[in-house]
Parts: structure tokens; C-alpha cells; sequence
């Protein structure tokens, strides 16, 4: 089966579903860095390296010649413009995803978001997820909404996302045999440690682009990520100072930097001497290494700290922690100042949807398609609830 990916990023949907045996023609990522990446694992793949907004599908592909649309709009850039509601998702990029879904008519889509979209509103009171769920509907597709925990489908990590995953109309629809099933991992879960424990145990400011394995695999994710791996990659130290390293070995399981004494305590940029007026808990935070991760956001380059060690993360943990495999090169800047505009290798790992979860997903859709004609048509409650707009 053939797919599209949107708002692409460095590709965390486009190789759980070639994992699962996807095949991925057209690739659209706006940032460059990001796209490089991307390019740079998936070079088979048509990228386009520019705004969505101005792409037309038709150029590149015929209606019905893909069979599903992915990605994750991002949840920000609702428009500000004339007297339009800016909390609508109508004013968004989410709706050139479904201008996409739209003129390809694939039999699927799976579009991804964080939680917060399950409570957001309008200015008028509506909900946002209602109104997404209409704008699919008017485009023709049968559809559910579900929250999935990555750390059910194998990955180490804590991670819970919305996932709108649509069916067209032409199609029987049933929910139940169309969602993804939490798989063995949900009562064991992968942890931290099992996530990253024969990585390099490298100090501050330590590391190489490059690295030859120093151990074998302690156990089975660790060999799943070795796949096709010759070594490991993007595994560099932030260089830290050493008040910031004596801060970090203050910090116990659990613990993060508004746990530590005054005299270690963050301090204002730019005065060494004054404390912050800000301290953040989930700054610094050191997890639990027997447990799975939290969430690996964006910001994870100064969120967590090794549980063993007195230094961030490197790009390669966090890789890990998302269950990309050791094969995938990161590019662009490991981190980013604020005012750069283009995503480092951070946040490009934390925006991504985990590999091994978009795997799962992709999974259950090719097996539903592959017995549609056993599937018996469900109504679909939620969309006989609904008044469209």
C-alpha cells in the first residue's frame, strides 16, 4: 500500500509504516533541517521542501493512486486574520491535510495530535475535535478518535497522543477491528534502561558523530534498533559547566532542578550570582531508569538527565527513547538558539510520532484492509451525534 506523509518532520510516520511494509511516495516537510533528514533516510521518497499551503497533489499524483494520507498538522499557527476565530482548526494548517485527503481520496488517512486538542474550543464554545471530525466527514470518510500510549506498542517511553484514523466512505467501517490492539508490552513495559543501556556511558562534552558498538545488544529492543546499524550515531554530549554538572549530581530519581539547594539553584542569564525568579520542575529532571520515559518533548535537550550520569541526554538516547533505529542520521544543528529558525536534531526527535508505534498502526490498517471483505459495517455513532457546520 501506498502513502502519503505530511508535515512530515524527520520521519518518525513514514518509517513505522515502511517497517510495516508501507511503501512512501510523496513526502511534504516545510523545515529544512527537518527535511534533510528526512531525505537523507528516505531518499526514495518524493519530499517537497516548501508551505503545504502551496503544494497541489494533483501535480504529483492521480486520485485513488494512494491508498492512505499520514501526518501531524502541527496544533499552532491558527490564523490571527480578519474577524476569524483563531482557535478554529478551519483557520489552520490542519485544513491542508484535509484538502489533501480530500482530492487523493485514499482508502485511509491517520492524522496524529497532542491531547489538548480533545479540550480545546473555539471562541464560540464548539469543540475542536467536532469540528475536525466534520470536516472529514463532509470529505467522505467514516471515522474514530483514540488516544494510544506508545509505551503499549513497545516503545520506552510514556507518550500519549490523539490519532484521528478515517476510513472512506466506499469502505465498511468498524472501529474495534480498525484501532490498533496494546500489545504484550502493556503490562511490561520497556524501560529507560532497556532503552539505552549498551549506548556509550560518556561524560559532558564527550562523544563522536560516530561510534563503533562497545557492548553486544543487552536485550530485544536493543537488537531491534541495531537492525542495519553498523554503529551508533549523533551521540554528543552537550557541554555543560561545572555548576551545572554539580547541580545535576544533586538531583535524585524523580527529582529536577526545583528540588535542589539554593546554592545550586538556576540562576538568571546573564548574573551568575542571582537565582531565577523561574524555575521550572520538569527542567533537569532525572527519570527513573527502571521505568519507561516520560514524554520526550521538543525541549528535551535541557528537560531530562541521564539517570546514571550528570549530563543531558544526547540526541541518540532521545532517539532511542522514540524508538528510531541506530541506522538514522539526524541532521542539521544538534541544538538550537531561540531565535534560529529551523529545527535542531532535539526537536526534531521530540516532534516525532515513535517509529514502532506508527508501525503498530500501520500494522492493523494493512490487516484490515487485507480481510475488508470479512469486516461488517459499524455505525458509527459519534458521526450520527453530529450537526455539521
Amino acid at each position: 500500500m501506498k502513502t502519503v506523509d505530511l508535515f512530515a518532520g524527520c520521519g518518525g510516520f513514514t518509517t513505522g509504516f515502511e517497517r510495516a511494509g508501507f511503501s512512501t511516495k510523496l513526502a511534504v516537510e516545510i523545515d529544512l533541517w527537518a527535511s534533510e533528514t528526512y531525505h537523507t533516510n528516505h531518499s526514495e521518497t518524493t519530499l517537497l521542501t516548501q508551505s503545504i499551503c502551496e503544494i497541489n497533489p494533483l501535480d504529483y499524483l492521480i486520485p485513488g493512486e494512494i491508498d492512505g494520507v499520514i501526518g501531524g498538522p502541527p496544533c499552532q499557527g491558527f490564523s490571527l486574520s480578519g474577524n476569524r476565530d483563531p482557535k478554529d482548526p478551519r483557520n489552520s494548517l490542519f485544513m491542508q491535510f484535509v484538502r489533501f485527503v480530500d482530492l487523493l481520496k485514499p482508502k485511509f488517512f491517520v492524522m496524529e495530535n497532542v491531547t489538548g486538542i480533545l479540550s480545546a474550543k473555539t471562541r464560540e464554545n464548539k469543540k475542536v475535535v467536532d469540528i475536525i471530525r466534520n470536516e472529514f466527514i463532509k470529505a467522505g470518510y467514516k471515522l474514530c478518535v483514540t488516544t494510544l500510549n506508545a509505551t503499549d506498542f513497545g516503545v520506552p517511553q510514556s507518550r500519549h497522543r490523539v490519532f484521528f484514523i478515517g476510513v472512506h466512505m466506499d469502505y465498511p467501517f468498524s472501529s474495534t477491528q480498525l484501532l490498533p490492539k496494546p500489545n504484550r508490552f502493556q503490562k511490561t513495559p520497556r524501560s529507560l534502561w532497556d532503552a539505552i543501556s549498551d549506548l556509550p556511558q560518556i561524560e559532558a562534552g564527550e562523544g563522536q558523530e560516530f561510534q563503533e558498538y562497545s557492548i553486544p545488544s543487552q536485550n530485544e529492543y536493543q537488537k531491534i534498533m541495531r537492525e542495519g546499524s553498523d554503529g551508533i550515531r549523533n551521540h554528543i554530549s552537550m557541554r555543560h559547566t561545572s555548576r551545572l554538572v554539580e547541580r545535576f549530581s544533586q538531583i535524585s530519581y524523580g527529582q529536577s532542578v526545583k528540588d535542589v539547594s539554593p546554592e545550586h539553584g538556576q540562576r538568571k542569564r546573564g548574573s551568575a550570582e542571582s537565582l531565577s525568579g523561574k524555575v521550572f520542575s520538569q527542567n533537569n529532571m532525572r527519570p527513573y531508569p527502571n521505568q519507561p520515559s516520560p514524554t520526550v518533548p521538543a525541549s528535551f535537550q535541557s528537560n531530562f538527565i541521564h539517570p546514571h550520569l550528570n549530563r543531558n541526554f544526547t540526541a541518540r538516547e532521545g532517539a532511542r527513547l522514540q524508538s528510531f533505529p541506530d541506522r538514522y542520521v539526524f541532521c542539521g544543528k544538534r541544538t538550537t538558539m531561540s531565535w534560529e529558525k529551523h529545527l535542531s536534531q532535539y526537536q526534531q526527535i521530540g516532534n516525532a510520532v515513535p517509529p514502532l508505534l506508527a508501525e503498530e498502526i500501520g500494522n492493523s490498517i494493512l490487516q484490515y484492509f487485507n480481510n475488508i471483505k470479512t469486516i461488517v459495517d459499524v455505525p458509527n455513532v459519534e458521526i450520527e451525534q453530529l450537526s455539521l457546520f
